[in-house]
């Protein structure tokens, strides 16, 4: 498998997209702003969308992109999301308010999308591809993904916040390669993370203190404008795991 990182940012600004990862060239897990930089031939080569939350900076360019490439494919987008995320996003997105419902559209019967519900520990398997949705606490029900290419595993937490179940999934990965974790705010804004249900930098080091399998570890999610400091403070937080600050553009094969 490889993993394209489109968009990894906390918010907005000039070269930061949200929340976006391609895999391979068929396979989104979440939909934020970093889908804007593919190219409609890009787009339209996407089968399967695994979404964490429903949140807009991990969902805001699902619609559009739905809609730029509907007629140009011959079978349904397939989203993938646990049922009260799917429940979320039908009654307050696709509701012909916010934006059509393509499950309709052109018919029931011919869909542009289809949904589909999965659960914390079932397996979705794409060929050889094996896709799982792990814990995550969040203001919203969430969840991360669990990504086995066979050789080697990826983990993404999605947005959390301190979670002991997350971390008892994540050790029972024998083929652990990388674990990319969220840290969205400052210690000085810790607080924040807390009510929003977040990481900082200190409760980063509780959460990583609870890891017991060997993996490179990428840190994800910082709010714009706070990205050097919260950088810093992983550092002086939790040096020792040598955590890097994930990328746009950042490539990952497992």
């Amino acid at each position: 498998m490889k993993m394209k990182t489109l968009g990894c940012s906390g918010g907005i600004g000039a070269n930061l997209r949200t929340t976006t990862f391609l895999v391979d060239d068929d396979i989104l897990i979440d939909g934020g702003t970093g889908l804007s930089d593919l190219s409609l031939e890009e787009l339209a080569r996407i089968d399967h969308i695994f979404i964490t939350h429903s949140h807009l900076d991990h969902t805001a360019c699902i619609p559009l992109m739905i809609d730029s490439v509907a007629r140009y494919r011959s079978k349904p987008i397939r989203l993938y999301a646990t049922e009260a995320v799917l429940r979320i996003l039908r009654e307050h997105m696709f509701n012909w308010l916010l934006w059509p419902d393509f499950s309709c559209i052109p018919s029931e019967a011919e869909p542009f999308v289809t949904y589909h519900t999965v659960a914390v520990g079932e397996s979705v398997v794409l060929g050889e591809r094996r896709i799982t949705p792990i814990p995550a606490q969040h203001v919203v029900p969430a969840v991360g993904y669990h990504l086995d290419g066979g050789d080697g595993s990826l983990v993404f937490t999605g947005d959390t916040t301190s979670n002991d179940a997350l971390w008892d999934a994540v050790n029972r990965i024998d083929n652990l390669r990388y674990l990319i974790i969220e840290t969205a705010f400052s210690d000085e804004q810790k607080d924040i993370a807390i009510l929003s249900k977040h990481l900082c930098p200190d409760l980063l080091a509780k959460e990583l203190a609870k890891l017991r399998r060997p993996a490179d570890i990428y840190v994800t999610h910082l709010k714009p404008g706070e990205e050097s400091i919260i950088a810093n403070e992983v550092e002086e937080s939790v040096g020792s795991f040598c955590p890097k600050i994930l990328q746009r553009g950042q490539l990952f094969e497992f």
